[in-house]
C-alpha cells in the first residue's frame, strides 16, 4: 500500500550520503536567498555567472533555432559563402527591409552563424558547416512541421494534439504514398533520402561487414545506405526491402545510381510479408525508434528466424542514453518520436534486452564518431 505521506504528494526523503547531498545541493540553489547570496561571493559568482548563462540559453534556445533557419530559409550562407557582404546590400538581395537585414545578421553573428568584421558580414564557422554537411538545409526546413507540434508541449505529451509529424511520415503508420499531399511526399522522400545519407557514412566508417555474403536492408527506403554499401563492398549482394509504394520510387533510384541490377528489390511489409531468404545478415537503419516494443520485439524474432546460424543484424539509429541521458537521443529524438505518435529512442541496453530476448548473442555497440547522429549495435545469431 502507498505511504499515507506519499498520497498527500510529500517527497520521500532521499537515501545515501551521496543522494542527500544532491537533494541538499539542489533545495540550496532553488533558494532565492542563496542565488543572492552566490552570486555575490568571490568563490561561487563564477559558477552562478555560467550556470544563469547556461539557463539563459535554454530560455532562449528556440529564437536561436528561427534565426537558423531564417538564414537556411534565405539561403543567406550560399550569398555570403560566394562574397561578404554589409547588411544593406544583403537587404537588396533577401528583399528585407535594411534595419530588418541588420539584425537578422547581428543575431546570426551573435550565435556563430557569421561574422561580422566591420560593416561587413561574411560566413561563420557554423555557417559555413551547415553548408558542409550534405542534406542539412533540407533538415532544417523540415523543422518547421516540428516546431508547430511544440507549440504546446504540455498538450503533446498529454497527447491532446493531432502533430503534424505523424503525417509527414506516413510510412511509419502504413499509410500509402497515394494518400499523401504531393508537395508533402516529395519533401518527405527528399529528407528520407539525405538523412540516411548521414546516417549511412556514419554507421559504415563505424562496423566493418567483411564476411557477409548477402546483406538485406529491411525498411531501407530507396536504398540510400545499400548504395553506400555497394561502393565499398563490390562483391556483397545486396537485397532491399520495404512497402510497395517505396519499392516502386527505389527501382528508378536504384537504376539512377547504375544499381538496378546489382540491388534485389523485395516489396513487402516487415510486418507480416516473408522476409528476405538466403541472406546471411540484416539491416535496421532508423527502423527500430519508428516503432513499439511489441513491434520491434516481433521484428526482431522473425529476423532470428530468417537468418543462418552465425548470421548477423546490424542496428543503427539515434538512441537514449539510459541512465546518462543525452541531449540528442533523449531530448530531440525523444520529442520527436513523441510527435510521430509511435516509437521511442532506447538504450543501448534495452536494444540488448529487446536482441537477447529474441535469441541474439554477442551484442556489441560500435562508437560512433557523431553519437547524436546514429549509434551502432550488431548482434550475432548463435543457435
Amino acid at each position: 500500500m502507498m505511504d499515507a505521506a506519499l498520497q498527500g504528494g510529500a517527497r520521500p526523503a532521499p537515501s545515501g550520503l551521496r543522494a542527500r547531498f544532491r537533494h541538499w545541493k539542489a533545495e540550496r540553489i532553488a533558494s532565492p536567498a542563496f542565488q543572492r547570496w552566490a552570486a555575490r561571493f568571490w568563490l561561487t559568482r563564477p559558477m552562478v555567472r555560467k550556470s544563469s548563462a547556461r539557463l539563459y540559453d535554454l530560455v532562449s534556445g528556440f529564437v536561436y533555432s528561427q534565426v537558423l533557419q531564417a538564414c537556411v530559409e534565405l539561403d543567406l550562407f550560399n550569398i555570403l559563402r560566394a562574397a561578404p557582404q554589409t547588411a544593406d546590400a544583403l537587404a537588396l538581395r533577401l528583399g528585407l527591409d535594411p534595419r530588418r537585414a541588420e539584425q537578422l545578421c547581428q543575431a546570426a553573428a551573435a550565435i556563430g552563424l557569421l561574422e561580422r568584421h566591420g560593416d561587413i558580414y561574411e560566413l561563420g564557422e557554423l555557417g559555413a558547416a551547415t553548408l558542409g554537411v550534405p542534406g542539412l538545409a533540407d533538415m532544417i526546413r523540415h523543422h518547421r512541421v516540428f516546431y508547430r507540434d511544440l507549440e504546446d508541449p504540455v498538450a503533446l505529451l498529454r497527447g491532446e494534439t493531432d502533430p503534424e509529424l505523424s503525417r509527414f511520415w506516413p510510412y511509419v503508420l502504413g499509410t500509402a504514398e497515394g494518400d499523401v499531399p504531393a508537395d508533402t511526399a516529395a519533401e518527405y522522400s527528399q529528407l528520407m533520402a539525405t538523412s540516411q545519407h548521414l546516417v549511412a557514412d556514419e554507421t559504415l566508417n563505424t562496423v566493418r561487414l567483411d564476411g557477409i555474403r548477402h546483406l538485406a536492408d529491411v525498411g531501407g527506403g530507396t536504398g540510400m545506405f545499400l548504395s553506400h554499401v555497394a561502393r565499398r563492398y563490390p562483391g556483397m549482394a545486396l537485397t532491399l526491402m520495404d512497402l510497395p509504394e517505396v519499392i516502386a520510387a527505389a527501382r528508378n533510384e536504384l537504376a539512377e545510381r547504375g544499381l538496378d541490377s546489382r540491388v534485389r528489390c523485395h516489396p513487402g511489409s516487415f510486418l507480416d510479408a516473408p522476409l528476405p531468404e538466403d541472406v546471411d545478415a540484416i539491416s535496421l537503419i532508423r527502423v527500430c525508434y519508428d516503432h513499439d516494443d511489441p513491434t520491434v520485439g516481433a521484428l526482431l524474432t522473425r529476423i532470428h528466424a530468417a537468418l543462418p546460424k552465425g548470421g548477423r543484424i546490424l542496428i543503427s539509429e539515434p538512441m537514449s542514453g539510459g541512465s546518462r541521458p543525452e541531449r540528442a537521443g533523449d531530448a530531440y529524438f525523444g520529442f520527436y518520436t513523441m510527435a510521430m505518435t509511435t516509437g521511442q529512442p532506447r538504450s543501448v541496453a534495452q536494444h540488448t534486452a529487446l536482441l537477447e530476448q529474441t535469441g541474439f548473442g554477442r551484442v556489441q555497440e560500435h562508437p560512433t564518431d557523431r553519437p547524436f547522429l546514429t549509434r551502432v549495435i550488431s548482434a550475432v545469431k548463435a543457435d
